[in-house]
């Protein structure tokens, strides 16, 4: 090609001069166009966005660093095509290599050097890229192959280049096939083919719609887009809320929003799961809310429309306040709860200081080592032995103070008087937290665990951090040792179906090294992992993912992440690295949701409008 040369001696004879521009005239720079080019006469009309290519391997291999898988995609789809989108490749015998896009990127279609003062000028000048001049090819990451039970349905299908979809239920595998080269591919628009292909079920528990990139995945179908569901069904394995769920997001994410939005499918009025005695039961939510938003629940959202509710309905999605939602207000000293943004029935309550039987670390207010915590464990047994199931935190703090006590059992080597001095002074400071002047909880278990029930316990009117946090451990304590129990004091508990639902969880479940923080955890991490057999599941809900201890973490089956900031936080939450950059610039309500029992990890857009009441206004 003659004008190729020439284009080079001309770049060659400008660089070596002294760089005056007015040497290029425009009749140089349009010289430049002279390039020769194939226009391709279609005889057809075109199907799909690009072809398979060989020029720098095709190779499918167990390990993906070892897998080559390129398309050419041609000039008029790549304006459209992005990162992440889902694409399908056919094999001659019906079956389907279903795949995302996981680079883009423009390699030259001439052997010329395109960084010149000419090449540069003509750009300046001209509107537009001349994308002829340039290939544009697509790394395609394998993600599953599709095929169907008939065969002989596949292979009629196949040679038109369109995977089948009648005939035949549509399954998936591992990649274990190369596709042809010169494959035709195109864009996945079958909402049962992407759904096969990235193994999300078609029933269970809506979290969100799929997309990619911000922008949900529109299919042929009506509606178009994809609802993403986490199993809920024991035929297609154990529901995952009982394999316990992990919600994480800065602020202004959306965090809360979506939380609401989930807890309202586990309150649907079909939701059950079968107990030992009973079929069908519908479980329990127990919600603990620092930020007094979750009571809420019980009204429905002003600024949804009918036309948004007709939508929800197509879709099989529970929407609307929910009738059956009590807050269970602690009594604190003199703290009062003011509850004008909602209007779900309020239960007032205290814990009664005989939790602390079985529970010492309840009273522990400051950091014990294992032998203050021994020496603790000694003197509350004790104290209830000698006064019964009814002693309070008043008695139990007069009888620390009794001298001859505490000379007895220095004298007689059980505990030391610096030990001793030790828990009395760490059990002082809780006079506002037991036996307040309100219904023990214990008295109120009926009420506080009811089938179908939303119980939310708000903690934003208590503002001692110290008493919040032996508030919520007692109840959550007590609902977890009565799931795990052989011999539980209230069958409700344990007969019923509980989520168990915990925001700001990272100021409860931190990792620390104080002994009643392991015992804590330890508490939560045996009933994440009896979740599945006794019908438990944890709904964790935080915007510092990091601080929440590992025993607890690995015993997450879903994690949910919203917009996350925070470099460690985001590390923390353990998602695939293509998901994790996209993190940090979500919007509000996009998320990533990895579920490796559930599906592919995939990129949602949740539901703008909140399914319930949602904010002060």
């Amino acid at each position: 090609m003659s004008d190729l040369g020439d284009f080079g001696e001309h770049s060659a004879s400008d660089d070596s001069g002294d760089g005056d521009d007015s040497t290029l005239t425009d009749s140089d720079l349009e010289a430049t166009d002279d390039f020769e080019r194939t226009e391709v006469e279609p005889r057809g009309e075109d199907t799909g966005i690009g072809a398979i290519c060989v020029s720098q391997g095709l190779r499918i291999a167990e390990d993906e660093d070892d897998t080559t898988l390129r398309a050419y995609v041609t000039r008029g789809n790549r304006s459209s095509v992005r990162i992440g989108k889902y694409l399908l490749a056919p094999y001659p015998d019906g079956e389907t290599l279903f795949c995302r896009i996981a680079g883009l990127e423009y390699a030259q279609q001439y052997h010329a050097d395109d960084a010149t003062e000419i090449h540069a000028r003509r750009a300046m000048r001209t509107q537009g890229v001349e994308e002829a001049d340039y290939k544009f090819l697509a790394s395609l990451e394998p993600v599953a192959v599709l095929y169907e039970d008939s065969p002989e349905r596949g292979s009629a299908a196949g040679s038109s280049g369109r995977s089948p979809r009648e005939g035949g239920d549509l399954k998936r595998r591992m990649t274990d096939r190369v596709p042809k080269p010169n494959t035709v591919i195109r864009e996945a628009t079958d909402k049962t083919e992407i759904k096969t292909g990235l193994k999300i079920p078609e029933g269970g528990v809506f979290l969100g719609h799929l997309s990619v990139g911000g922008q949900k995945v529109q299919t042929e179908a009506s509606p178009p887009t994809i609802d993403y569901r986490l199993k809920d069904d024991y035929e297609a394995g154990d529901p995952l809320v009982f394999r316990h769920t992990l919600v994480a997001g800065g602020t202004g994410s959306g965090k809360t929003h979506g939380a609401k939005n989930i807890l309202r499918q586990y309150l649907a009025e079909d939701r059950t799961y079968p107990m030992e005695d009973r079929p069908n039961v519908s479980p329990a939510v127990v919600q603990f809310d620092p930020q007094d938003e979750y009571a809420q629940m019980h009204d429905d959202n002003p600024e949804m429309t009918a036309e948004f509710e007709r939508r929800l309905e197509r879709e099989g999605i529970a929407y609307g306040g929910h009738d059956d939602t009590l807050a269970f207000v602690p009594k604190v000293g003199d703290a009062t709860y003011s509850a004008s943004h909602h209007r779900a029935e309020q239960v007032e309550f205290t814990i009664p200081f005989s939790m602390c039987r079985g529970r010492p670390w309840l009273v522990s207010g400051g950091s014990l080592n294992d032998n203050q915590y021994g020496a603790l464990t000694y003197l509350i047994d004790r104290f209830f032995r000698q006064y019964g199931g009814d002693g309070t935190y008043e008695g139990f703090t007069s009888f620390l103070d009794d001298p001859a006590l505490r000379e007895e059992l220095d004298e007689s080597g059980r505990v030391h008087e610096a030990t001793y001095d030790a828990v009395r002074r760490r059990v002082y400071g809780f006079d506002d937290v037991f036996d307040q002047d309100a219904r023990p909880i214990t008295d109120l278990i009926g009420e506080f665990v009811n089938p179908g029930r939303l119980s939310v316990v708000p903690t934003y009117h208590v503002t001692d951090s110290r008493a919040t946090e032996a508030v919520v451990l007692a109840l959550a304590s007590l609902l977890i040792d009565e799931k795990l129990s052989n011999d539980p004091t209230y069958d409700r508990i344990k007969e019923t179906p509980l989520v168990l639902g915990m925001d700001e969880a990272h100021n409860f479940l931190t990792d620390a090294d104080s002994v009643q923080a392991r015992k804590v955890i330890r508490k939560f991490t045996e009933a994440a992992k009896q979740g599945r057999k006794e019908r438990l599941g944890l709904f964790l809900i935080t915007q510092d993912p990091q601080d929440i201890d590992d025993a607890v973490f690995k015993q997450i089956n879903t994690t949910v992440v919203l917009n996350l900031g925070d470099e460690d936080a985001i590390k923390s939450v353990n998602i695939p690295s293509n998901l994790e950059s996209k993190v940090p610039y979500m919007e509000k309500g996009q998320m990533v949701v990895y579920s490796p029992d559930n599906s592919e990890p995939v990129e949602l857009i949740g539901l703008s409008t909140c399914l319930t009441r949602h904010g002060r206004d």
